[in-house]
């Protein structure tokens, strides 16, 4: 739901793995609103188009989905990387080396006017929401799932990233079937955090900012859940992160350890701002007394006052094993 973004007794010198997490039993669950930009892993055609009645891509047997690693047999590593070779180069026809499937291949492009006949990315931006942060080891979890590339319909492949400081400046209101959505500014020179990795269950990284003195909620295993009153930590507006009560219909455990929470709004307030739940509250810490329960994740697009959210404890075990 991002706007348009897992051990040591030893005896007779056997080690037995016994299931201990990393994590900390008490983490800041946060609510902040936050701008993403994440680095894909390589360069990607996202699109191709006519020069003069020519699709030059499509000649040189490119596809929607290659992913560009050289020109000429330089490597690159962003688009700035293929502009600059291209200013300086005075060929009609370059050669590019291309992954497609896991396999490299090269083809020859002819140039038309120092055009490429190329959409291309090598990063996706968007807004979302900060769930937690551990303050024992600063690791940080947002979203809840993953950010998915909107030409190919598959999750973002990722080498890196940021996270950012981010204001709401409007909220355009979720009614049946259009689900609806924060509108911010973003601050993309004050970040806060660094992106190590994009799964199903969140991105995750490096908090960068100072921990300040922040309230510490347990970590809710699912027996500690009840079904009935609980509150989402987010924002609408502004950088002001608010309470709104929901009310868990049903927790369950599920294959692919996510959707585990459903969850209807009853908060007439938010009810009222957002008209339920909108695009950019992926990530909103649910919390339940003193215990964070788990994150808001997905939207019923029928009904926007219902939604998803993830278990905790599934988003902490995905952040175990990232390292600085």
């Amino acid at each position: 739901m991002i706007k348009k973004l897992n051990i040591l007794f030893i005896l007779l010198l056997i080690a037995i793995p016994c299931n201990i997490s990393a994590y900390s039993d008490y983490i800041i669950a946060s609510g902040d609103n936050i701008g993403i930009k994440l680095n894909t892993d390589g360069i990607q055609i996202i699109g191709t188009y006519d020069i003069e009645g020519v699709d030059p891509a499509s000649k040189a047997g490119l596809k929607i989905g290659d992913k560009i690693v050289s020109i000429d047999h330089n490597k690159v590593i962003s688009i700035d990387n293929i502009s600059s070779i291209l200013s300086r180069n005075n060929k009609s026809i370059i050669s590019i080396g291309y992954v497609r499937n896991g396999k490299e291949y090269t083809t020859e492009l002819t140039l038309k006017n120092k055009k490429t006949g190329l959409y291309l990315k090598d990063s996706v931006s968007g807004i979302g929401t900060l769930t937690f942060v551990d303050p024992n080891t600063k690791r940080f979890g947002a979203l809840g799932h993953e950010i998915v590339d909107s030409s190919s319909g598959k999750i973002v492949e990722s080498k890196d990233g940021d996270i950012f400081s981010s204001s709401i400046s409007s909220i355009t209101k979720s009614r049946d079937g259009n689900p609806g959505e924060k509108n911010a500014t973003f601050n993309t020179s004050d970040i806060i955090g660094e992106i190590k990795k994009n799964t199903n269950k969140g991105i995750f990284g490096f908090y960068q900012e100072d921990i300040e003195e922040k309230h510490l909620y347990k970590v809710a295993q699912v027996e500690n859940i009840k079904l009935g009153s609980a509150k989402i930590r987010t924002v609408v507006s502004g950088s002001k992160v608010e309470e709104y009560d929901i009310k868990i219909t049903k927790v369950q455990e599920t294959k692919d350890h996510t959707k585990n929470i459903l969850f209807e709004i009853t908060d007439s307030n938010l009810l009222d701002k957002t008209g339920g739940i909108i695009q950019g509250m992926s990530g909103s810490p649910i919390v339940q007394g003193e215990y964070i329960v788990g994150a808001v994740t997905h939207v019923v697009v029928d009904d926007p006052t219902r939604g998803y959210g993830i278990l905790i404890t599934n988003m902490l075990e995905e952040a175990e094993d990232i390292r600085e």
